[in-house]
C-alpha cells in the first residue's frame, strides 16, 4: 500500500506519506523535488471521495433552514433557487424543443374540430362572426386567431312557466282570474341568430310565452279556458303569437308546441268556483235528461205518424172495410175494461151477468157438514 494514497488526506494519526512517490514525478529514477521550506497546511480532516480531483472542497460549515429549503427546491449552487430543465448531451437546454412541440400541440388541438350530427359549431375570428361549421369533421385557425364553440341544435327544450309550485294568475276577457301553469316546446332553428341576435334565450322565450299566453287568455272567457273546450284554441294562439314576435327579433328559435299542465281557479275562491262548477254540472245533467224525452217523444209520435200512413194507405184501396175493421179495433180497444157484455142477436138474452158469473166461479166451495 505504500505506492497508493489515502483518499481521506493525512490526517494528525495517519501514516507518514514521505515514502509516497512525489506527484509528476516519473520512473526514470529522477530525484524528487526539495521539500519546500514553508510549513504545511494544517490538516482539514478527511477529503469527501465525491469530490472531484483537483478541485478545493469549500470550508465546512452547520446548516442553516435556508439552506435545507434552498437544497429541497432543487436550486443550483450558484443561488438560482428554480428547478433546473434538463440539458442535452452538448449541454445546451431542452426548453426551445419542450416549446415548439407545446405549441403544436396547442395548434393541432384548436384547429380540428369533430362536430356531431346533433351539433352545429360558430367560428369566431377575434369574437366576430365567421362561418358555422356543419357535423362532420371542420379546420380552422388556431386559437387565438380562431374560437369555436359548439351547440346543440336537434334536442327539443322544454320551458315551463311559472317555475316551481308559484301561482300564476291571469285575467280572463269576462274578468275573470285563473291559474295557469304551461310548458314551451321549442328547439335552435338559427345559430347565429340564436347566438348574436339574443343577450339570454332562455329569458326571451320564457318573456315571450308570458306575453302570448296572457293576451290569448284575455280574450277567451273562463269557461272555456277552466272548462278545457277552448284549450286546443288557446295553445295553438299562444304558439302562433311566440312565433311570429321571435322572427321579428330574429331570434333563430322555432316553437313547436304549447301545453297547458295546469288551469285552476284561485286558491282564496277554490271553494266558491268549485260551487258554481257542480251547479253547472247539475244543470247541463237535466238539459240533457230533458233532451232525451224530447227526443224520445218525437220519435214516438213519428212512429205513430208512419203506422197511420200505412192504415191511410189501405183504407184508400178498400174505404168500407178499413172503416168497420177501424170501428171494431175501437170498440175493443174501449169496452175491453167494461162488466157489461151487449149481444145483438135474436134469441140471445140481450144482457148477461158475466161479471157476477164469474165472481162466483171464483170463490171457494163451502165445506160438506160432518153428518152428512
Amino acid at each position: 500500500m505504500a505506492g497508493r494514497r489515502s483518499p481521506w488526506g493525512s490526517g494528525s494519526g495517519g501514516g507518514d506519506d514521505s515514502s509516497d512517490p512525489p506527484a509528476g514525478g516519473d520512473k526514470s529514477g529522477d530525484d524528487p523535488a526539495p521539500p519546500s521550506s514553508d510549513p504545511a497546511p494544517p490538516p482539514r480532516g478527511p477529503r469527501n471521495p465525491w469530490q472531484p480531483a483537483g478541485e478545493e472542497a469549500p470550508p465546512r460549515r452547520s446548516a442553516n433552514i435556508e439552506d435545507i429549503f434552498r437544497n429541497r427546491g432543487g436550486g443550483s449552487g450558484g443561488g438560482g433557487g428554480g428547478p433546473r430543465f434538463p440539458r442535452r448531451a452538448d449541454g445546451s437546454s431542452w426548453l426551445p424543443a419542450a416549446l415548439g412541440v407545446g405549441l403544436l400541440a396547442l395548434v393541432a388541438l384548436t384547429s380540428t374540430h369533430l362536430i356531431g350530427q346533433k351539433e352545429q359549431g360558430i367560428v369566431t375570428s377575434f369574437g366576430k362572426y365567421s362561418r358555422t361549421l356543419q357535423p362532420g369533421v371542420a379546420f380552422t385557425w388556431p386559437w387565438p386567431l380562431q374560437n369555436v364553440d359548439v351547440r346543440d341544435v336537434t334536442t327539443i327544450i322544454l320551458t315551463k312557466l311559472p317555475e316551481g309550485e308559484a301561482e300564476n294568475l291571469i285575467l280572463t276577457s269576462d274578468k275573470n282570474l285563473i291559474d295557469l301553469s304551461y310548458q314551451i316546446r321549442w328547439k335552435v332553428k338559427d345559430l347565429e341568430s340564436f347566438t348574436f341576435e339574443m343577450e339570454d334565450p332562455d329569458k326571451t322565450v320564457s318573456a315571450v310565452a308570458e306575453a302570448a299566453m296572457r293576451s290569448s287568455v284575455a280574450e277567451m272567457p273562463l269557461n272555456a279556458v277552466w272548462g278545457g273546450s277552448g284549450r286546443g284554441e288557446l295553445q295553438d294562439n299562444v304558439r302562433r303569437r311566440m312565433q311570429q314576435v321571435l322572427d321579428a327579433y330574429r331570434a333563430g328559435v322555432e316553437v313547436l308546441g304549447v301545453e297547458i299542465k295546469k288551469a285552476d281557479p284561485p286558491a282564496k275562491v277554490a271553494d266558491a268556483f268549485q260551487e258554481v262548477n257542480n251547479a253547472q254540472q247539475d244543470a247541463q245533467r237535466f238539459i240533457n235528461q230533458a233532451q232525451g224525452f224530447a227526443q224520445q217523444r218525437v220519435a214516438q209520435a213519428q212512429g205513430d205518424t208512419s203506422a197511420f200512413d200505412q192504415v191511410y194507405a189501405q183504407y184508400k184501396l178498400a174505404p168500407d172495410v178499413t172503416r168497420k175493421r177501424l170501428y171494431y179495433e175501437t170498440m175493443e180497444r174501449v169496452l175491453s175494461n167494461n162488466d157489461k157484455v151487449v149481444v145483438e142477436a135474436n134469441g140471445v138474452t140481450p144482457y148477461l151477468p158475466l161479471q157476477e158469473l164469474r165472481r162466483r166461479a171464483a170463490e171457494p166451495a163451502p165445506a160438506a157438514t160432518g153428518g152428512q
